[in-house]
C-alpha cells in the first residue's frame, strides 16, 4: 500500500474489517478491537496517529509477568562511559561478521548515544549482526522508533501489521511499540539500525523545492494484513527505559487479522530518492539529501536527520564541488552502504562507519581536496556510491565497544596531515 503517513485499510479475511465504526459490540470472526496510539489523544489533528487492530487476542494476552534480561551490547542514552573520549574525528572499518548464532536481539551492536531514552529525546545508533532468525520469540520497543538500513543480507520482519522483505538500498520503519520477529532470507546480515526516541520520523519540508523530488511519499509501501494462528510457547522482549525484559506466552503474538489507521510499518527504496543541487555553481548544504527528519523542539533543528548520498550528476562550474570543509552544530554519523563516498575516496569502505561530533572540523582528505581543486569540471556523474548520515543536535557519546572493540582506524586523523599552507600573501589562485 503505497504512500507515507496516509490512512490505510486491509484484512485478511473477508468482513474482518468493520465499517463504518472501530469498536462495533462484537467483531467478525470472533476478533477483538484493540487501539494503538502513536501520538497523545489530543495530538493535533494532522499529527495524530493511531491504528485499529482486529486480532484473536487482545494484546494484554501477549505479556506476562516480566523479568529483566541483559543484551550487554544493546546501550541506551544516557551512557558516558568516563573512560572513553568521544571529541574526536573516528571512523571505523565494517565491524566482521560472525560465525556465532546471533540474532536481531542478541547481534546488535550499539557504537553511539545521545540525549535520553527517559525524557525520550536524542537517539543510538547501532550496528546490527545477524546469522540467525528469531524462533518463537518477538521484539518491540517502548521506547524508540527505529530505522532499519540494511548493508549485507536479507531480512524478513514479521510485523503485526504485516511482512516487510529488506535488502540492501531499502529502509524500513518500526514504530515504537509494534511487535515483530527477524527472519533471516539471506545471510549473514548487516546493517545500521537508527533508534529515535524523540518524535517520529516525517518527511521533510521541501520549501521553494515544491510538491516533488527527494523522497516522494507514493514510494513508501506498508504491508497488507497477515496474520498467524499458531499455539506455540513464545518469548516476547521488550525495551523499556533502556531496561530489557522477557515475558512468556503460548501463542504467536502476530495475530492482527485487519486493522486500518495511519501508524504502521513501511519500507522504502532508496534508489527511488530524488537529489536536487546546483546547476550553476556552489556545493549546496547537505539538507538538501534529507530523506526523513525527525523534529526536535527547536524549529529547524533536528533531533535526527537522515540524509542520503546517492547516484547523482555534478555540474556546478568553477565550483569546490565535493563537500566543502565545516564544523557544524549537529553531530554527524556516516555509515557506507556500497561504493566510493567524494570526500573520502580511500578509508571509508562499504561496512565503515565515521563519527564527525558537534563543532569538530572535518571535510575531504588531502587527495580528494587536490583532485577536486584541478579537476576538469565537466559534468560527471557519481555512480556506484551509496552513503547515509545519521545527524542530530545532540553530542553522539561514543560506547566502549566502538572505543575499544570495533575496528576503529587509528589513522583516521592523519587523512589531513598532507593539506599544505599555499598563502604566500601574493594574491592569484594558488
Amino acid at each position: 500500500m503505497p504512500g507515507f503517513g496516509n490512512d490505510f485499510e486491509t484484512e485478511a479475511l473477508p468482513g474482518a474489517l468493520p465499517q463504518g465504526q472501530n469498536s462495533p459490540q462484537k467483531c467478525n470472526y470472533g476478533l477483538y478491537a484493540e487501539q494503538l496510539s502513536g501520538t497523545p489523544f489530543t495530538a493535533p489533528r494532522g499529527q495524530n496517529e493511531r491504528t485499529w487492530c482486529y486480532r484473536i487476542r487482545p494484546s494484554v494476552k501477549h505479556t506476562g509477568r516480566f523479568e529483566k534480561i541483559d543484551l550487554s551490547y544493546w546501550k541506551s542514552a544516557p551512557n558516558v562511559d568516563p573512560d572513553v573520549i568521544s571529541l574526536g574525528q573516528y571512523r571505523w572499518d565494517p565491524v566482521p561478521h560472525s560465525d556465532a548464532p546471533l540474532t536481531f536481539l542478541t547481534g546488535m551492536r550499539t557504537m553511539t548515544t545521545a540525549g535520553d531514552v527517559n525524557t525520550q529525546v536524542g537517539m543510538a545508533a547501532h550496528v546490527y549482526l545477524i546469522t540467525q532468525s528469531m524462533q518463537d520469540e518477538y521484539f518491540y520497543s517502548a521506547d524508540s522508533e527505529l530505522l532499519i538500513v540494511p548493508q549485507d543480507g536479507r531480512l524478513r520482519f514479521a510485523t503485526e501489521l504485516g511482512i516487510i522483505d529488506l535488502e540492501p538500498q531499502e529502509i524500513a520503519i518500526l514504530p515504537r511499540g509494534m511487535l515483530f520477529r527477524v527472519e533471516v532470507l539471506e545471510g549473514p546480515c548487516r546493517g545500521f539500525v537508527c533508534e529515535n526516541y524523540g518524535a517520529k520520523f516525517d518527511l521533510p519540508s521541501r520549501g521553494p523545492i515544491g510538491a516533488n523530488c527527494l523522497a516522494n511519499p507514493r514510494d513508501f509501501k506498508t504491508p497488507v494484513a497477515a496474520f498467524e494462528d499458531r499455539d506455540a510457547r513464545s518469548r516476547v522482549v521488550i525495551k523499556w527505559c533502556g531496561q530489557f525484559h522477557e515475558t512468556w506466552i503460548d501463542h504467536s503474538p502476530l495475530d492482527v487479522v485487519a486493522w486500518h489507521g495511519n501508524y504502521a510499518a513501511c519500507k522504502y527504496d532508496l534508489r527511488t530518492f530524488s537529489p536536487v543541487g546546483a546547476i550553476l555553481f556552489d556545493h549546496p548544504d547537505p539538507s538538501i539529501f534529507t530523506v526523513l527528519t525527525a523534529p526536535s523542539g527547536v524549529e529547524g533543528t533536528a533531533n535526527i536527520d537522515f540524509v542520503l548520498f546517492r547516484d547523482r550528476w555534478n555540474v556546478a562550474e568553477n565550483t569546490f564541488r565535493p563537500p566543502w570543509y565545516h564544523k557544524n552544530i549537529m553531530s554527524e554519523l556516516m555509515g557506507n552502504i556500497h561504493g566510493i563516498y567524494d570526500a573520502k575516496p580511500k578509508g571509508f569502505v562499504p561496512g565503515g562507519m565515521s563519527l564527525h561530533n558537534m563543532m569538530l572540523p572535518h571535510g575531504p582528505d588531502q587527495p580528494a581536496f587536490e583532485g577536486a581543486s584541478n579537476a576538469d569540471l565537466q559534468p560527471q556523474k557519481l555512480e556506484n556510491t551509496m552513503s547515509f548520515m545519521f545527524e542530530t543536535r545532540f553530542p553522539q557519546h561514543l560506547t566502549e565497544l566502538a572505543a575499544n572493540e570495533a575496528p576503529l582506524q587509528d589513522d583516521y586523523i592523519d587523512c589531513w596531515d598532507g593539506l599544505e599552507k599555499k598563502f604566500d600573501g601574493t594574491p592569484g589562485e594558488k
